[in-house]
Parts: C-alpha cells; structure tokens; sequence
C-alpha cells in the first residue's frame, strides 16, 4: 500500500493536486511535565503548576521525566516506527513572551523514534498508507492572555514545559479527506496506547498543516505555507481546501507562492498571513548542555513493546475473522478504544458469540449509537449498559423475544432501566414459538386476502406479506420464522 491519489482540483487552467504534510502535537499522558516535577493537570489557575524550572529561573537544571520517554517509545511502536537507541534533546533558539527561556528544548537530527506509518481507510473500502518522518519530545510553551486588560497581554506558564510529541508525517497525503482520515486515525492509535488523551478542545492534541499545490500529472513539489494550530478535525479540512484553492488562483494569475505561516479564520472560512516561515537554520539548534544523550537499550524496548495492548487495525481483524462482522461495522466499532470495549463486554456476556456477535454489532452500531447520536452522548453516557445489551441480544439469539419486541424492551431499558430478563417476564413479553397459537392468525388472514395468496404462489417470496401481518396482529409475540413454516405449509409453497 502507498499513499492514495487525491481528489483533484479543477483551476482555470488544468486540474491541480494538493501536497500535505502534518505536524501533530500530541501532549503526552503523564502526570508530571517533560523536564521538572510540575503538575500536569488541565484548568488550574494561572501559574499554579509552574516550578522554578518551568520558569528558567538561574540556575534550574532540567531532568527528564521516564514517564514521558516510554510513552514516546510506546507511540513509537503503536506506528510501526524504528525506535532509535540513542537520541539526542536540542536547543532550539527563538523568543516568545511565553516561553521564559528564550528557546525550547526539542530534538531535531536525533529523535527518539524515526520512520513509521499510519494506514488510512478511506471511502469506497479502500486503504493507503501515510509514512511517517519522525516522532520527537519536546517542551510546550505557556500561553499569553489578551483579555484581562486593554492595553495589556498577561502571562500564564501553567502549559509551559508540559510534554508533547511532534509526530510529522511524509508529504504523502493528496486532500483534505485523507488529512482527516490520517488525525483521526493517529489519534485512535493514541487513545488505544493511552499515550495523549486526544482531546482536541483543550489542546491536547493540535495540527500544523503543510499545503502545497501541483498540476496534476508533475512531481515536483510546489512551495508550500503552514497553517498552524489546528484544533479541529472539521476545521482543518477547510482550511486545507481553502488554502489549496487559494494558492491555485495566485498561480494561474502569474504569482508565486511566499512561503510563510498562516492561520485559520473559522468565522470567516479563510487562511491569513501570520509570518515567514522559518527553516530550520534559522532556529541555530545545538544539542542542550544540560542534557546528556538519551540511551536506552533493546530489552528495555522490547519489555514495552510486550505491554502494548491490542490497537486498532489488529482488533478490526479479530472482529471480522472471529464474528463474521462487515469491514465497515468493524471499523466503526474499533474507531474509539470506549466503542470497542462495550462492544467486547456485550460479546462477554452472551451465551453463543459466535453465534450472536453480528446480532451484537447491529444492536450496539444501529440502535445504541444511533439512539446515543440523536440524543448528542457519547458511549460513556449511555443510559443501557453493556450488561443489559448483551442480555437483550441473547433473548434475540435463543428465540426468546423477536426483534420488535427487542425494540420495545430495549426503550423500556432506555427509560426506565432495570434487567432485562426479569422486565420480560414481568410483562409477558415472550415471543410465542407453538405454532398452534399462530394458526388461527394465520388462517384468518389467508381467507381475507385471495388476491395476495395468488401473489404469493406464484412469486414465494411475496410469502413476507404474510409474515408481517401476522406479526402486526401478534403484537410482534409470534416467531416470524415459525409463521413464515406455517405459511409455506398453508400456502403449499
């Protein structure tokens, strides 16, 4: 597998295709930041988690925190990655009012993990790949605050020093699908590893998008602008199709393209100029003095390698070879680590699941999640827990309720709670399997219905007429394959 052809765009003058690359930030789970022992917790007051190191007060030295190599080794493995046994923290020099010593501690010739990759799913069932460069550590900033005062910015170092790794992809991705396709992948891999929590909304997890434009048919890369921050999924698609159009007229129009940073404008759908973008010379990185080189061995690899759990694409494998589901219903059950985990407490709980593991999958896709989407929960939210799923679904499985009646309890269970078994029980809801309770039903509707029973010998399959009538008629009670036996029988089909 490789990386996939994009959607191309139609310019003025030809169709063009758009190059991209992404830097994803993740914020590495730990509870403690990269180089001091401050906390790491979100939403604390302003320069409450701020220890002298953080704050580069004379004489601070920094100590790297295990915690965070190992999750870097753990992401590492989770992509495919070379690990590399040697690496090497960099200074690297520029000043924001945030960042109080004037540069940031990062890796930039040696990181802690090299070439990997992430395999994408994309529409109409096919696959490509996405290489991944490197995956280095490297210190976050604060974070400056413009709306205390009106004339001016206050300073709040809570972020500051707080983990990250920078996981920047091969300019292998052609749209603004495929760079959905690729965070939203990346970021189930980190989930599952428990590595970064994901959460976009409080910066957890943010994208710098490299997009270049090319006529479709050339290699040669074009030059290419930098959207920063990206912390929206929904959002950076646009802003790449935005950017990507963007650069085209200017072309077709006898322009060139700066390369420089840009930002993206939600309210106002478009990117605008931020700076020039910097290369890399012009960060005079040289590695840190305070910092030996990181050295670890392959045993100590190996053991975190041997803890990794079961991720996303293995999981969706198991799920189809085990349980018969679809690739679709499989990707859709694997694509949050939470999803899968009720999914796997359901099948725990049924007595034959091979037998009912594709009952179970459409129970938890079509009726919980569609239910928990109308209603704008998460799977963590649901009023029906796994428990009481997996028993609805074996009532299904040993004939015990039909399908409709399914529904009915599975809105009694919604609203109401309680276990299923018993509900079932108390208000007679059991299907009705002796075909002698159905006959009547069964002969009745026959006699009123000559034209449909013309039908029906002639086309069998318009039999299904029958069967839905005589379920109507039941209240759902009777076994639809038991009527549909009967009516063959009667019908003499």
């Amino acid at each position: 597998m490789s990386a996939a052809s994009g959607k191309l765009i139609k310019g003025a003058t030809g169709d063009w295709e758009t190059v991209i690359g992404l830097e994803v930030h993740a914020q590495v789970t730990s509870n403690s930041k990269l180089f001091s022992g401050a906390s790491t917790e979100f939403g604390g007051e302003p320069n409450s988690h701020v220890s002298l190191v953080d704050a580069a007060m004379p004489g601070m030295l920094p100590v790297i925190n295990e915690e965070c190599v190992r999750q870097a080794v753990r992401t590492g493995l989770g992509l495919n990655a070379k690990i590399n046994l040697r690496s090497v923290f960099d200074r690297k020099n520029y000043f924001y009012p945030d960042s109080p010593q004037g540069y940031q501690i990062s890796q930039y010739l040696s990181p802690v993990v090299g070439e990997g990759e992430v395999v994408l799913e994309l529409d109409g069932g096919k696959t490509a790949t996405v290489g991944i460069e490197r995956l280095h550590l490297e210190q976050d900033a604060g974070k400056l605050l413009h709306d205390r005062s009106p004339n001016l910015s206050y300073v709040d170092l809570n972020r500051c020093g707080v983990a990250l790794m920078e996981i920047v992809s091969k300019p292998e991705i052609r749209d603004a699908e495929q760079a959905k396709a690729y965070v939203t992948k990346l970021r189930s891999i980190l989930r599952y590893l428990g590595t970064c929590d994901g959460d976009m909304e409080k910066g957890s997890l943010r994208a710098d998008v490299n997009v270049s434009v090319r006529r479709a048919g050339t290699t040669e890369l074009g030059t290419r602008c930098e959207i920063k921050n990206m912390n929206s999924i929904s959002f950076m698609g646009d802003a790449i199709e935005y950017e990507a159009r963007r650069q085209i007229e200017i072309i077709e129009d006898g322009g060139s393209i700066d390369q420089e940073t840009r930002l993206y404008d939600p309210g106002k759908g478009e990117t605008r100029s931020m700076r020039s973008k910097e290369e890399a010379h012009d960060y005079r990185y040289f590695p840190d003095p305070d910092l030996l080189p990181l050295e670890f061995s392959e045993a100590y690899v190996a053991e975190i390698k041997a803890g990794l759990p079961e991720l996303p694409d293995q999981k969706k494998a198991r799920f189809i070879a085990d349980f018969g589901l679809s690739p679709y219903d499989a990707s859709v059950l694997v694509a949050e680590r939470e999803s899968a985990d009720f999914y796997e407490t359901v099948l725990a709980g049924l007595a034959d699941k091979a037998r009912d593991g594709k009952l179970a999958a459409n129970w938890v896709i079509n009726e919980l999640f569609g239910r928990l989407n109308k209603e704008g929960r998460d799977i963590t939210g649901s009023p029906v827990s796994a428990e009481q799923l997996s028993a609805i679904v074996d009532l299904i499985g040993e004939g015990t309720i039909s399908g409709k009646i399914a529904k009915d309890l599975f809105e009694i269970v919604w609203t109401e709670g309680g276990d299923p078994r018993a509900l079932v029980e108390s208000r007679g809801m059991k299907q009705v399997t002796d075909l002698g309770a159905n006959e009547k039903e069964v002969d009745e509707i026959i006699a009123a219905n000559p034209d449909k029973v013309a039908q029906a010998r002639a086309k069998p399959q318009l039999a299904g007429w029958f069967v839905g009538q005589v379920m109507k008629s039941s209240g759902g009670k009777a076994n639809p394959q038991a009527v549909n036996d009967l009516l063959k029988s009667k019908l003499g089909i």
